[in-house]
This record gives C-alpha cells, structure tokens and sequence, in this order.
C-alpha cells in the first residue's frame, strides 16, 4: 500500500469510529486485527473487538465524534493525531453521567496489511478525560 491510500484509509476508519458501521468494520478491519487499549491486559480483538471498544465509548459518551487531525505514514504503518469530542450522558469508567463536555487527544498507530488494519496501539488522554468529567482533580 501507499502512503496515500494508507491515508484514505485512516479518512474511512474515521468514518467508522464515528458511526459504529458494522459493514465498515468488515471491509477496513482485518479479522485478526489486534488492538491494544489502556487500561486492559489483553487486547481485542477483529473487527467486533473495535466494535466494542467503540460501544464502551458510547455507553458514556453517546454523541462522542472523532476527528482526524493529522496523519503522517510510512510503509505499512500510520500515526494518527486524534480529537474526541462528547457529552458525558452515561457512566465511564464507574463515573455516573454529569452532562459534562470533553474533548480529548488520542495518538494512535495503526499497522495495516492486505489494505485492512491489522494492528492499533490506542493513547487516549484519558486521564485528561477524567479530568475533564470530575473524577479525578485537576
């Protein structure tokens, strides 16, 4: 793959993230895709793994929205600067909703093979997102 449609890539998976597409995750994720979150000791897994990571999200954050900021790739690699955008309306992470807006960076990189992503290792500021919500101090 190019840099270019490696690029396109990351525009489609930011479509994905942001709908929860059950047909975009067949067709950018691969089924033996591994991702790895913070905060799990063990990574998911395929295209219903991201799926979930993406439910979880959005039992707190039901309007959450990503947007791709930048993306610089290489070979069959892409870093991706992300920012997430919600209102907090349901409990993450055991904190009950507070109405509260977040917006919060990501730096992921994503690995992909055969055009589908094979690989992510997620960075979300979480602890800014806590922060922001009022479950930890500032």
């Amino acid at each position: 793959m190019t840099t270019a449609s490696n690029k396109a890539l990351m525009q489609r998976f930011t479509q994905f993230i942001n709908t929860a597409s059950e047909e975009l995750a067949g067709e950018l994720i691969s089924p033996d895709a591994i991702f790895y979150v913070p905060g799990r000791a063990d990574p998911m897994r395929g295209p219903t793994g991201y799926l979930a990571i993406i439910g979880m999200m959005r039992g707190g954050f039901p309007d959450i929205q990503w947007t791709l900021e930048e993306t610089i790739a290489e070979d069959d690699k892409v870093a991706a600067r992300f920012t997430m955008r919600g209102t907090h309306k349901g409990t993450f992470y055991g904190v009950p909703a507070t109405g509260k807006k977040i917006e919060v960076k990501a730096m992921n990189i994503y690995r992909f093979s055969n055009g589908k992503i094979l690989e992510e290792h997620g960075q979300p500021d979480l602890l800014g997102l806590l922060q922001q919500i009022g479950a930890v101090p500032t």
